[in-house]
C-alpha cells in the first residue's frame, strides 16, 4: 500500500541552545590497532530516558560477542538533552564514532542539518539500500546518504492493556469524547488514562503531535509541503487549533497524572508499569521495555482516538533512528564494518525485535494478527501513516516552540493562538 509521504521542505539551520559543559565529558575517540592495521575500536552514542539496556548496546554487545578483537565504548545520553549534547560534542571535536541519529531535519539529531554544519560522513550501498522508499530525501542529498535506518517505529500510544482493564476500562475508547470521560472515571479513582512527563520537551512535542495526526496528517497528508510553500501556516490551520485545543481539554479531564507539568520521563516508565497510568505518548519500541519492567501486563499500541469514531485512523511509522558516522572520526574502517554488519537482513530482523519495533522492510507481509502491533495493522496495511511531521520541517527551533508551547498549555501560561504563531516564526 501507498504509505502518505510528506516531500519537498527545504533544509533550515539547525538551532540548538549552548549545552552545559558536562555534555563535552564521557566520549572516547582512542583507537586500538588489529593485525590488518585498521581501527578495532570505536565507540557509540544513543539517547536513553530510562534504566532498561538500549538497543542500540544490546546491538553492540552482540556485535563484539561476534568479533571478539573489537571493543565499542558505549557513550549513552539522557534522551531530553541528547539532541543538544551530541550538536555540542560534535562541534567541540569529540563526539562518538558512530552517533544514533533521525532522518530529516526537525530535532537537533537530525540527519539533513548536521550534514549541512559537515559533520557526518557519507555511507555505502548498504545503508542505501534500507532507505525506506520516499524518504530518500530524510537520509541524505545528492546521492548520499548519510544515516543507516534502523527500524521502522510506530508513533501513537503505548497502552497497558492489563491496567486498563483492571482500572475498568474494558473498551478503549473510540473517539475523543469517549477518552475524556474514561479520563473522568480514572482521575476519580486517583488514576491517570495518560502517564506524561510534561518536563521534558521530546515528550509534550510528541503528545502534541500525536494529536495533530487524525486532526491534521489524515485529511491532508501534504499539509507540510504546503507550510513549505507559504500556502498555510500554523496559526491559520483549524487542525492545528484544534490539536492544541485538545491539549487543553485532556489536561482538564484530568487524562494526566496529578504533577503531570514537572514530570520526567521516569514518570512515564513508573506509571505504565505499575498500571497507575493506562497510556503513554511515547515510540511503539517502548512496549517491549516496559514488558520487562512489568511482565505480568500486556502492552499493545494503539493510534490515538479521533475526534469522531468515523474519523480517518492515522499513525506515524517511520525509520526513526539511523547509524549515522562522524565525518571527524578517527576509527571510521571499524564504524563502517559495524554497520556493514547491522545492515545485513539477520541483524536488521534482529535488531527490530530487540527493540519491539517494525523490520525496515517487510511491512507488507508483516504477521500483525497477534503481538503488540494488532491493533495497528490495519492502518498500516492499508497506507494510513506517515513520518512524524517534525522530520520534515526546516529546523529544530518548530518543535522546540511546539514542544515549550505545550508546556506553557498545561501551565495555563500561554494560549493556543501564542504557540502556533511562535511556531510559524521559528519556521521562517
Amino acid at each position: 500500500m501507498t504509505q502518505h509521504r510528506f516531500r519537498g521542505l527545504k533544509l533550515g539551520v539547525l538551532v540548538i541552545p549552548t549545552a552545559a559543559a558536562l555534555a563535552l565529558t564521557g566520549c572516547s575517540n582512542s583507537a586500538s590497532t588489529g593485525s590488518n592495521g585498521g581501527s578495532k575500536e570505536f565507540s557509540l552514542t544513543f539517547s536513553t530516558s530510562n534504566t532498561i539496556e538500549s538497543p542500540f548496546q544490546k546491538l553492540g554487545e552482540q556485535y563484539m560477542a561476534a568479533h571478539p578483537d573489537v571493543k565499542i565504548t558505549f557513550n549513552a545520553q539522557p534522551n531530553d538533552s541528547y539532541d543538544q549534547t551530541v550538536r555540542t560534542q560534535l562541534q567541540a571535536g569529540n563526539a562518538s564514532d558512530v552517533i544514533v541519529t533521525s532522518p530529516g531535519s526537525g530535532t537537533g539529531r537530525s540527519i539533513l542539518p548536521l550534514v549541512e554544519a559537515n559533520f557526518l560522513e557519507p555511507l555505502d550501498d548498504s545503508a542505501k539500500n534500507l532507505v525506506p522508499v520516499g524518504s530518500e530525501a530524510l537520509f541524505g542529498k545528492d546521492g548520499k546518504v548519510y544515516g543507516q535506518a534502523a527500524e521502522m517505529t510506530v508513533v501513537g500510544l503505548v497502552v497497558n492493556e492489563t491496567a486498563a482493564k483492571a482500572s475498568g476500562v474494558a473498551d478503549f475508547p473510540t473517539d475523543f469524547a469517549g477518552l475524556e470521560k474514561q479520563c473522568s472515571t480514572l482521575s476519580s479513582a486517583n488514576k491517570s488514562f495518560f502517564a506524561l512527563a510534561g518536563s521534558a520537551a521530546p515528550n509534550t512535542g510528541l503528545m502534541a503531535m500525536s494529536l495533530a495526526a487524525s486532526r491534521v496528517y489524515a485529511e491532508d497528508p501534504k499539509w507540510n509541503e504546503k507550510r513549505s510553500g507559504n500556502q498555510t501556516k500554523f496559526a491559520d490551520s483549524q487542525g492545528w487549533k484544534d490539536s492544541l485545543e485538545a491539549v487543553k481539554k485532556l489536561n482538564d479531564a484530568g487524562c494526566f497524572q496529578k504533577g503531570a507539568a514537572g514530570a520526567g520521563f521516569d514518570a512515564i516508565t513508573k506509571g505504565l508499569a505499575s498500571g497507575t497510568s493506562v497510556a503513554g505518548f511515547v515510540p511503539a519500541p517502548s512496549w517491549k521495555q516496559l514488558k520487562t519492567a512489568a511482565a505480568d501486563s500486556d502492552f499493545v499500541v494503539r493510534a490515538l482516538p479521533s475526534e469522531q469514531s468515523s474519523d480517518k485512523g492515522f499513525v506515524y511509522a517511520s525509520a526513526n533512528y539511523s547509524f549515522s558516522i562522524n565525518a571527524a572520526s578517527k576509527n571510521k574502517d571499524a564504524a563502517k564494518a559495524f554497520l556493514d554488519w547491522a545492515a545485513q537482513p539477520e541483524q536488521t530482523k534482529a535488531f527490530a525485535e530487540i527493540d519491539g519495533a517494525l523490520p525496515v522492510s517487510g511491512l507488507d507481509t508483516y504477521d500483525y494478527a497477534s503481538g503488540a502491533y494488532k491493533n495497528v495493522g490495519d492502518l498500516i496495511k492499508d497506507g494510513k501513516y506517515g513520518p512524524l511531521p517534525n522530520s520534515q520541517w526546516p529546523n529544530s527551533a518548530v518543535y522546540d516552540a511546539l514542544a515549550t508551547g505545550v508546556q506553557g498549555l498545561l501551565t495555563g501560561q500561554k494560549s493556543v493562538d501564542q504557540v502556533l504563531q511562535a511556531m510559524d516564526s521559528a519556521w521562517g
